[in-house]
């Protein structure tokens, strides 16, 4: 994550995963692809970087949550493509639920919940 945008949005530890799995949903890609797609969904909010980026592959890759293989990239360059396994989409269904009761949970303690029922802070 650039350390431009580290005190706005700094990723919680395990979030990288999440988000790498969720690209991988709608197919293959190679790093520089993954980390532009998580750039455009987050509308510039989040900029992963290499040092980041390639260390967390590895570990989806160690866990067998993602498998990887060889070929050529939109500029015909060689390029190592992620391919999201069957393993990989059961640990995204885990995290993207626990994902949502942390969001859940941070918005109550927050009050947001509150807030959007009508009440005050």
């Amino acid at each position: 994550m650039s350390k431009k945008h580290q005190s706005d949005g700094e990723m919680l530890k395990g979030t990288l995963d999440m988000m790498i799995l969720r690209t991988l949903v709608t197919g293959d890609a190679h790093g520089h692809t993954i980390a532009k797609v998580i750039e455009r969904m987050s509308e510039n909010v989040l900029e992963v970087e290499q040092g980041s980026l390639y260390p967390a592959l590895h570990r989806l890759e160690d866990r067998g949550w993602v498998t990887s293989y060889w070929g050529a990239s939109e500029n015909n360059r060689k390029a190592k493509f992620y391919r999201l396994a069957a393993a990989g989409r059961k640990q995204l269904v885990r995290e993207t639920s626990r994902w949502r009761q942390m969001i859940r949970a941070i918005g109550l303690v927050m009050g947001e919940e509150a807030m959007a029922d009508g009440g005050t802070e």
